[in-house]
């Protein structure tokens, strides 16, 4: 039973964090779960959303963490040169290496290398993002047996818990960031077809306002992380359902941006392609005018007859006496 919740596990969190390493999305998702999580709302008074800048996974001697550790400073808010860190960790199923993890990456990452600091790390929130079927929170499991007084301080670091299910539907479907808002109902619906038909054709309108290129990248995206979860079959519901909303905002579907975008790729390949055969016969080209040069030095060395050089280099008389 193990082994079959590993897999849907790293599917999910790739495609969480292609979603949110980028920082444009990842303040719109935190200032969606600030709604939500006090915590989270408190953490955000303190610091400046202007300054958040990810930490690049170069940075990262941590090699067991998952897919979708991310990692980002930010400046805090009294405008101080001040650092502070932020980890979003996702999950969609229950883990119970999960708080070791987010201190080995924490420990390895969140560090400033300044030989006039008395400490080289730097105070981090980590957020875990939580979409599975089953109602996990493993921070009230990990403070259950633990006296009032260490409530919040079970944890070398702060920590707080996120279920994107209490994240409502309107909040998505308003959010000025389309490809957030839709990422969260897809991630939060991920197991629910129904829910899925109903919501995500609701987003066409605000698609068909976004470049072409990132709403056929997110549709693309959006469609390859569902379909591994509820099939094929779905993937063509999804379709008729854009259909049927989508006239009204002036497109036909999603399968439009999933033929645009490989007739694109075609012509890509294809120009690639002729590149690379046009590479390939100027090389030729320089080879054969190599071997006829060195023919005709040879035979005007007299080192070779002409029909010698002919036999020996397979050239025929006329092209090595041509000038």
């Amino acid at each position: 039973m193990e082994n079959e919740n590993k897999t849907p596990k790293r599917k999910h969190d790739a495609y969480f964090r292609w979603l949110f390493a980028d920082t444009a999305h990842v303040r719109y998702l935190l200032e969606l779960a600030r709604k939500i999580n006090y915590d989270v709302d408190t953490f955000l008074n303190q610091v400046n959303l202007d300054t958040l800048m990810r930490i690049p996974d170069s940075y990262s001697e941590v090699d067991d963490t998952g897919e979708a550790d991310l990692a980002f400073r930010v400046n805090v808010s009294t405008g101080a040169p001040i650092l502070v860190g932020i980890l979003l960790e996702h999950k969609s199923g229950r883990d119970p290496t999960i708080f070791d993890q987010i201190s080995k990456y924490i420990h390895s990452v969140m560090k400033i290398q300044d030989k006039s600091r008395i400490f080289s790390g730097i105070p981090t929130m980590a957020i875990i993002f939580y979409n599975g079927r089953d109602n996990w929170n493993p921070l009230k499991i990990l403070e259950k047996a633990y006296p009032e007084y260490f409530r919040g301080k079970v944890l070398p670091f702060q920590c707080t818990f996120v279920n994107m299910a209490d994240i409502p539907d309107n909040d998505c479907l308003a959010c000025e960031d389309t490809a957030t808002g839709m990422g969260i109902i897809a991630l939060k619906y991920a197991f629910n077809k129904d829910k899925l038909l109903e919501l995500l054709p609701q987003f066409c309108k605000f698609l068909d306002k976004m470049p072409r290129n990132e709403a056929s990248c997110l549709l693309e995206k959006t469609s390859i992380y569902l379909v591994e979860y509820l099939g094929k079959d779905f993937l063509k519901e999804l379709n008729m359902a854009f259909v049927s909303i989508g006239q009204k905002y002036g497109f036909v579907s999603i399968g439009d941006y999933f033929r645009q975008q490989m007739a694109e790729e075609r012509q890509q390949l294809k120009k690639q392609f002729e590149e690379k055969l046009a590479e390939e016969h100027q090389k030729i080209k320089e080879a054969v005018e190599e071997k006829i040069n060195t023919a005709r030095k040879m035979v005007s060395d007299k080192k070779l007859t002409i029909e010698e050089a002919s036999a020996y280099f397979k050239l025929s008389k006329e092209e090595i006496m041509e000038k």
